[in-house]
């Protein structure tokens, strides 16, 4: 008799056997972890989707209270503006000075980090994992995200996996970044691809005092 695709009795041997997801069958200590380690994820789960709406408070110093209990990094003075939306935060670490947009995307199943005085406009999409289309079972791949100080990336730019963005780089709007870009380097288009350069010699500005209530 089966319980669901994961469990099976059989009455006649007093045996119960248990299921992957691919119908191979496995042991009760094995069945015993899956279990736990379910329940983690759902309490993982719940938390996220706890901080999620918590990100559209109005208030920075209650945001920023659950991002840091979260895990979340954020350096002095860096701040991240209503309605983000994160995905494993305690990966995720933001340099001094930096300011993440409305309505950003953060991914943080690998490392993502975000140096200093980096300014990342509304509804930008920052990803660190992605299906393997090559994988038969189409399994999740991750790799880190780094963001240089004094980068600036535009509204709607998507940053894929394994991505490296040098210091001071200008990532336009709605551009997707599919590998790294050097320094001072100015990138477009869908994929990405340099379409200038910054002229500005010393990065050393600060961008200054974000709105109140964002």
């Amino acid at each position: 008799m089966n319980i669901s695709d994961n469990i099976a009795i059989k009455p006649d041997k007093l045996e119960l056997n248990f299921y992957n997801k691919d119908g191979k069958k496995i042991s009760s200590q094995q069945a015993g972890r899956k279990v736990i380690n379910r329940i983690k994820s759902w309490m993982a789960d719940f938390w996220l989707m706890i901080l999620n709406h918590v990100t559209w408070c109005p208030l920075w110093l209650v945001r920023k209270f659950f991002f840091t209990v979260s895990g979340v990094r954020i350096d002095k003075n860096a701040k991240i503006h209503i309605g983000c939306w994160f995905f494993e935060p305690k990966n995720i670490q933001i340099g001094q000075g930096s300011l993440i947009g409305y309505r950003t995307f953060l991914d943080g199943r690998d490392k993502l980090i975000i140096g200093k005085q980096v300014d990342i406009a509304s509804e930008v999409m920052i990803y660190n994992s992605e299906h393997d289309l090559s994988s038969d079972t189409m399994k999740a791949t991750t790799d880190k995200v780094e963001i240089g100080d004094y980068v600036f990336i535009g509204p709607r730019a998507i940053i894929l996996p394994g991505v490296k963005i040098g210091k001071g780089a200008v990532v336009a709007a709605g551009a997707v970044v599919t590998k790294d870009i050097p320094e001072k380097t100015i990138v477009g288009g869908i994929p990405a691809k340099v379409i200038g350069e910054r002229k500005i010699k010393n990065l050393n500005y600060n961008l200054g005092r974000s709105r109140l209530f964002q």
